[in-house]
């Protein structure tokens, strides 16, 4: 029982994250918006550097990548409160139930794991060139981020059976 609490809190620290991100991107629209624009104008990437032909300049396009990230991020984090609430019905659950009931948890995990690797290391990383910024580069944070989110994913997609285990330890 345990193990199934602890991969309960451990993914409740997840949607938690996801829902403080969701909410300080809205109640703070501006200050990351400033991040986006940054990023996808590649404005403040080596001088030097030959991608710069990549850089998008058009601020009705910065608002609309910045609010399909918050949407993606309101999207986690109400498919891993979901999924979290979906695993405390069934905590107590035989091992194949409780296993079953893992399915929601692991694509909202899945979800917020592409949107920082995909989204954030892939393409604000590498295509325009985030890393290469002393003041915009977020890939750090990112793959903090992703390192976070792929543990609890592996955690929590292990096989659970100490329910199992006990039934018939005591039958």
């Amino acid at each position: 029982m345990i193990l199934r609490i602890a991969k309960i809190a451990t993914a409740f620290s997840i949607a938690a994250f996801f829902t403080l991100v969701t909410f300080g991107n809205l109640t703070d629209y501006g200050t990351n918006l400033a991040f986006v624009q940054h990023v996808m104008a590649m404005d403040t990437i080596f001088a030097t550097s030959s991608i710069k032909n990549r850089a998008i300049t058009d601020p009705a396009v910065h608002h609309a990548a910045y609010g399909l990230i918050i949407v993606a991020q309101a999207t986690v984090s109400a498919l891993c409160w979901a999924g979290v609430f979906r695993l405390l019905w069934r905590v107590r659950d035989d091992a194949a139930r409780f296993n079953r009931s893992k399915d929601l948890i692991v694509v909202a995990l899945t979800l917020g794991f592409l949107l920082y690797q995909f989204g954030f290391v892939t393409i604000a990383g590498e295509w325009f060139g985030m890393w290469m910024s002393q003041q915009w580069n977020g890939v750090p944070s990112a793959f903090r981020f992703v390192v976070t989110i792929i543990a609890v994913l592996i955690f929590v997609s292990l096989p659970d059976s100490e329910l199992a285990r006990a039934d018939r330890v005591r039958g």
